[in-house]
């Protein structure tokens, strides 16, 4: 087969696999309640048991409490990303907090905070 027709057909293959994707609504990112984020991070660690979870406004990211420390749950696309926060960097940024987790396979994350539920976070997030 010819190059230039299999460069054709894998290009199109990805564009097709794209927009089957997109028109399906797996592309869209996902927003956390209490009982999507309670699920999530209970498939995540599932022996943990949740004390408290904390909804950002954004409903993009959670703070959980958990009786062994806390937690962070943030949609990444159509799925989320769990965390304990055992060590852990939080840098302030304009629009919140960056998370600088000591983590190879997830270095950061930016949670989106409003002025308004920033103290808030810092203070459940502080580990004094």
């Amino acid at each position: 087969m010819p190059l230039e027709i299999l460069l054709v057909l894998v290009v199109g293959g990805i564009v097709g696999i794209t927009v089957l994707l997109h028109l399906s609504g797996r592309s869209r990112v996902r927003e956390l309640t209490p009982q999507t984020a309670r699920s999530e991070w209970l498939r995540h660690a599932p022996d943990d048991v949740i004390i408290d979870i904390t909804i950002a406004h954004d409903k993009r990211s959670a703070l959980i409490r958990t009786e062994t420390g806390n937690g962070l749950l943030w949609s990444f696309g159509a799925d989320t990303v769990a965390r304990h926060l055992l060590d852990f960097d939080w840098i302030d940024h304009p629009e919140g907090f960056e998370i600088q987790l000591h983590d190879f396979g997830t270095p950061k994350a930016l949670i989106r905070l409003d002025d308004f539920e920033r103290p808030h976070w810092q203070n459940l997030m502080d580990p004094a």
